[in-house]
Formats: C-alpha cells, structure tokens, sequence
C-alpha cells in the first residue's frame, strides 16, 4: 500500500485517473493509497471518499478539494495558528499595521 501526504494526492489523481472519473475507478484505483497526516493517525483514500456521496469527479483538483474538505483535523496542522501572532481571543495585544 503507497504513503503519502495529503499535498501529493493532486498529483497522484492527474497520474493515475482519467477525468471526469466515477466513484468507483477512483476508489478502484487510488482507495487503498494511505494518506499520512502531519500530526495523528493515517487513514486512506478510501475512507475518506466513503464519507461523501459524490459519484463523479470532474478533474483531478474537484477530487483533491472533496479530499480537503472531508479529512479530520489530524490533517490541518497547527490548529489556530497565524502567522501574523496572537492567539483568538488575544485582541489586547492586537498589533495593526
């Protein structure tokens, strides 16, 4: 089973797909490739798809945006970070430029 960061899933679609592409070619063909999140435990293409009903995917970067929106928070990152400072609900500190 291949491993790999959500980032590089984009990529992978436009390699291995022909688009528009049906639900079950993708899961067919891509569903077992194991995404690995920066912070928690992995979770596969397939799982992730499953949470959805959408049946077709126009293109590459359709089926990379259904993936962004239905991975958990294990793939976001620092949560509640800006880079710009402060924390929410910090407003006294509050710097504008």
């Amino acid at each position: 089973m291949a491993r790999m960061r959500l980032p590089e899933t984009r990529d992978l679609f436009a390699r291995k797909l022909q688009f528009p592409a049906a639900r079950t070619e993708v899961l067919e063909t891509v569903g077992d490739t194991e995404l690995s999140p920066p912070d928690g435990e992995s979770t596969t293409i397939r799982a992730v798809i499953d949470r959805s009903d959408v049946e077709t995917f126009d293109s590459a970067d359709d089926l990379y945006d259904t993936l962004m929106m239905l991975v958990g928070a294990q793939f976001i990152g620092r949560r509640y970070y800006d880079d710009r400072g402060g924390m929410p609900g910090d407003e006294e500190n509050e710097v504008s430029f």
